[in-house]
């Protein structure tokens, strides 16, 4: 397991979360394994189920590793898109300090 002293990195997530992009995000999550990670979705036009579900299984890959995940900026879609789904990011979201 990383120390906790690694620099959160940055993942600025694709306009379009489709079926394609979802492999794609899968292999960028898991070359940033054990780091703590800031998801910039700010960009996020459409998001599909598949990458929802590629999002949410690193969050719990990275909380039982015991390392950040967070969701530092989000689009309007992206959220409405999460919560038509059922995807609560809420407790995955950057506190400001």
């Amino acid at each position: 397991m990383a120390s906790k002293n690694t620099a959160k990195k940055s993942l600025k997530l694709a306009p379009v979360l489709d079926l394609n992009e979802a492999t794609a995000l899968h292999e960028r999550l898991l070359s940033l394994k054990g780091s703590p990670v800031a998801i910039d979705a700010s960009a996020v036009e459409r998001i599909g189920t598949l990458c929802a579900q590629v999002l949410m299984a690193g969050a719990r890959s990275w909380e039982e590793d015991r390392v950040s995940f967070t969701f530092a900026k989000v689009s309007d879609a992206f959220v409405k898109t999460t919560q038509l789904i059922g995807v609560d990011i809420a407790p995955l979201m950057a506190k400001e300090i």
